[in-house]
């Protein structure tokens, strides 16, 4: 896969110190990816890069929208994510990414690429259960919802079951539980 090119920094030019990029993230940038959850996508990207002598720190922050569809009604709706990321960018003899927050590049790198912390960022922040948010305050009118309705089990219709099906002796050691 080869790298896109606006996500990439060249920091061998940068002067000791702090510098910012901001992104903005679509759905074009996830077509990228082949990731096709999300419908459509709104998200900002903040990076502060911050230079020292013999490392780099990348202070990621998320904040926007993704378009995903409802985990119980499939209806889709924007999911607002929010999140943020710390890295830290060392040079040694080899590549290696085996850590969470530690990036190792050969000596004489001169640029490094960031799409895929930042793919991954944005993945890690939507919930693993996706609600609607007209699920949760009632308002959302779905024909999904009323069939869910229907077929959900009474509840009161199986307590009476119950307790019409129970042995009256059993009644008399209930009362000895609730005796104390």
């Amino acid at each position: 896969m080869k790298p896109l090119k606006e996500f990439t920094i060249p920091f061998v030019g940068l002067k000791i110190g702090k510098h910012h990029f901001d992104y903005q993230v679509e759905k074009a940038f996830f077509e990228y990816f082949e990731y096709e959850d999300f419908k459509n996508a709104n998200v900002k990207v903040d990076v502060e890069l911050e230079k020292k002598t013999t490392l780099l720190e990348l202070h990621f922050k998320i904040s926007g929208w993704v378009n995903v569809n409802c985990d119980l009604t499939n209806e889709p709706y924007n999911q607002a994510i929010e999140n943020s990321f710390n890295l830290v960018v060392k040079f040694g003899e080899e590549y290696n990414d085996d850590y969470i927050d530690i990036l190792i590049v050969p000596h004489g790198t001169f640029e490094i690429n960031i799409q895929q912390y930042i793919y991954e960022l944005i993945v890690l922040s939507v919930p693993a259960k996706c609600i609607h948010p007209g699920v949760e305050d009632g308002s959302l009118d779905s024909e999904i919802l009323k069939r869910l309705e229907e077929l959900s089990p009474n509840e009161q219709k199986e307590n009476k079951d119950q307790n019409e099906d129970i042995d009256p002796r059993w009644n008399t050691l209930k009362k000895l539980l609730t005796d104390k």
